[in-house]
């Protein structure tokens, strides 16, 4: 078996995921996760699956075969990367008014301080009581060993004043 990240882009429309989970089933694959969203009346995801190596280009052909259907799909084959078991999990969560740039100053931030982002979503939603428009990060990040953690939140706190958001940085929940 070998894994296979796939990406997915295409008009929105019922029996999208149904497609790609009929070629991987077909295919001897299993579903491994996925994240799946309805971007600006697009349907777009990523996910993996895991497919017997001697099928993999059967799976892929098909895969691909499924854009005259109005899916582009791309398909990667994926090495299993080894974990550093020092490294260690943290979730960042950032709110405050939307404005450009925010993504990228903290996004080099965790870069310098050796800091991989592993999954990030964000949103705009209406504030509360002003209706002005917030902006929303969640990000799951994977720490170095070497990461100094109270230099990093010292920098995402100075950071946070620059940018004028609310950003906190804690240990993932075991489980």
């Amino acid at each position: 078996m070998a894994d296979l990240v796939l990406t997915l882009l295409g008009p929105d429309g019922p029996g999208l995921v149904e497609l790609v989970a009929d070629v991987i089933a077909a295919h001897g694959g299993n579903w491994m996760e996925s994240r799946m969203s309805h971007l600006a009346g697009k349907f777009a995801g990523i996910l993996r699956a895991d497919v017997p190596t001697d099928r993999i280009p059967a799976a892929t052909a098909a895969l691909h075969a499924l854009e005259s259907r109005g899916l582009r799909v791309i398909v990667e084959a994926a090495a299993r990367a080894a974990d550093d078991p020092a490294a260690h999990d943290m979730d960042l969560d950032l709110v405050g008014l939307d404005r450009p740039g925010i993504v990228r100053e903290i996004s080099q931030l965790l870069a310098v301080n050796g800091v991989n982002v592993e999954e990030l979503t964000t949103d705009r939603v209406s504030a509360p009581m002003s209706a002005e428009m917030l902006f929303q990060v969640r990000a799951h990040v994977r720490v170095s060993p070497a990461t100094d953690v109270a230099k990093l939140r010292a920098e995402l706190e100075r950071l946070a004043s620059d940018l004028v958001v609310e950003v906190k940085l804690t240990p993932t929940a075991p489980g």
